[in-house]
């Protein structure tokens, strides 16, 4: 339901995604060529980080409103918690391509938005242990009737 523990959670990930528009993934002080051609890394700076960042926030918002349908919902909380890591690994693995290089230069200081990514995957796995419970609760009440 929406007064449920694991709106909650989903909103806190919606709002990590959500956060992810305004807060760098890192910094540097040393510009490379493409990325941190200004010296930040965020969302902005590759499409396939902004799709994934745009999508898990639509996933998140769209499952507050499945609280009827709990098994999808359950279901749609794990594809939130995989598109967190995907867009963790896919932001490392477009950083170590682009400053391939001038790594051996480049010191990075990891930011907000690395541990924002994180959280995301930390409250859709709350909220699906939440939405489970709340399974289990109305099976047990189905079994009372």
């Amino acid at each position: 339901m929406i007064q449920r523990i694991q709106t909650i959670f989903l909103i806190l990930a919606a709002g990590c995604f959500g956060a992810l528009f305004k807060l760098p993934f890192a910094t540097s002080s040393v510009s490379s060529a493409h990325f941190l051609a200004d010296n930040v890394y965020n969302i902005q700076d590759h499409l396939a980080l902004l799709s994934i960042t745009i999508l898990a926030v639509g996933v998140s918002v769209l499952t507050i409103f499945l609280f009827k349908n709990r098994k999808l919902q359950r279901k749609l909380v794990y594809l939130i918690a995989f598109l967190a890591i995907g867009l963790v690994i896919v932001s490392y693995l477009l950083l170590k391509i682009d400053s391939q290089g001038v790594m051996q230069s480049l010191t990075l200081q990891l930011q907000a938005g690395t541990f924002l990514a994180i959280g995301g995957v930390v409250f859709s796995l709350l909220a699906g242990y939440y939405i489970g419970k709340d399974e289990k609760l109305v099976k047990s009440m189905d079994r009372l009737r």
